[in-house]
């Protein structure tokens, strides 16, 4: 899959089958749209395309209102999200930055510039809700007149429904934010994770006595934040058991910078004490043990870590002694539908 950071690039295809969207999580829903664009694209002989924004469109509109609380938190990084749409078997992906000039333009010249001019678009694909152009003034309806006189064709999606529950992003935000790990599960298609590169910290976990992976989240505001028994993939053949943390610290720091800190149950000794600074990660985070915490000095998070520890392995035992029923919940069933 490629990747082009704006729509001015000579290595676009000259002409794709195209799809729009934040496409946050790629969720049960995205991916069916993502499928339908994949067999559309290939009976018409182009390469499939995605065009998404960076940052959220509702992102940039809270902090020109400086009202930042109201940005979406964020369930996937820049990376996964990618790493999920080349898994969908895209070809090609477009992140358009969403800045003062995109968001004042008008619905009329995003066609003609981005999508006509831009991408060659033959055909469209957008969701039943999809809107555009400044004030969002743009249209399915726009989208398909314009289509009859620009030359492309244009398609809308349903909602896709699981168990009769719209499958949105903000249905997986409410999910991870509640903690309901099973139907962000359902939704999603797939375990929820993080990914990214791990960093070094300020090493305080052995001090404590339970040294720690760190990964970034350069976002402000996950969608999923507290204690949770997880399994590590990236480091060995095999996933690794643990307890994280993903959240902003608030025993030992007050930055607000988001951090997930990884706790592998059962290090392997091979890895060395070092083993895990650079490698290239994911955490899938598998069950909610219970919020962040601020504690009254490091006696007391220890104390705390070491019954989050306890609680991960035998979270982790049990759901190895029950695979169908936790197979099950990622699986599709008849009535899934569009």
């Amino acid at each position: 899959m490629q990747v082009f950071r704006g729509i001015h690039h000579p290595g676009i295809a000259p002409a794709c089958a195209l799809t729009i969207g934040n496409f946050d999580g790629v969720h049960r829903g995205h991916q069916a749209m993502l499928a339908l664009l994949r067999s559309e694209a290939q009976h018409l002989g182009l390469p499939s395309c995605v065009l998404t924004f960076e940052p959220h469109p509702r992102d940039y509109f809270a902090r020109k209102a400086g009202k930042p609380e109201l940005a979406p938190a964020r369930i996937a990084t820049l990376r996964d999200k990618l790493g999920e749409l080349e898994r969908c078997g895209i070809d090609q992906v477009v992140v358009l930055r969403f800045d003062h000039r995109l968001a004042s333009q008008p619905a009329e010249a995003f066609i003609d510039d981005t999508l006509v001019a831009g991408l060659g678009a033959k055909y469209v694909l957008v969701g039943d809700d999809f809107r555009f152009g400044v004030r969002r003034t743009g249209d399915y309806a726009m989208l398909d007149a314009a289509g009859d006189t620009r030359g492309f064709d244009v398609a809308r999606m349903n909602s896709y429904e699981v168990h009769g529950l719209r499958v949105s992003s903000s249905a997986v935000r409410e999910a991870l934010a509640t903690g309901q790990m099973a139907q962000a599960t359902a939704l999603l298609g797939r375990p929820y994770s993080i990914s990214g590169h791990v960093v070094h910290g300020r090493k305080l976990g052995r001090d404590l006595g339970f040294r720690t992976l760190n990964l970034r989240f350069p976002h402000p505001r996950a969608a999923a934040m507290g204690i949770f028994a997880v399994r590590t993939h990236g480091l060995t053949d095999a996933p690794l058991d643990g307890v994280a943390s993903l959240g902003v610290r608030p025993t030992v720091e007050d930055s607000g910078r988001v951090l997930l800190e990884v706790h592998c149950l059962d290090w392997p000794d091979h890895l060395g004490r070092e083993g895990g600074y650079g490698k290239l990660v994911r955490v899938e985070l598998l069950h909610k043990l219970r919020d962040e915490a601020r504690y009254d000095g490091l006696d007391a998070l220890k104390a705390a870590i070491l019954q989050d520890a306890a609680d991960a392995r035998a979270y982790l035992a049990s759901a190895a002694a029950q695979p169908a029923a936790h197979a099950a919940t990622g699986r599709q069933t008849t009535r899934d539908r569009i």
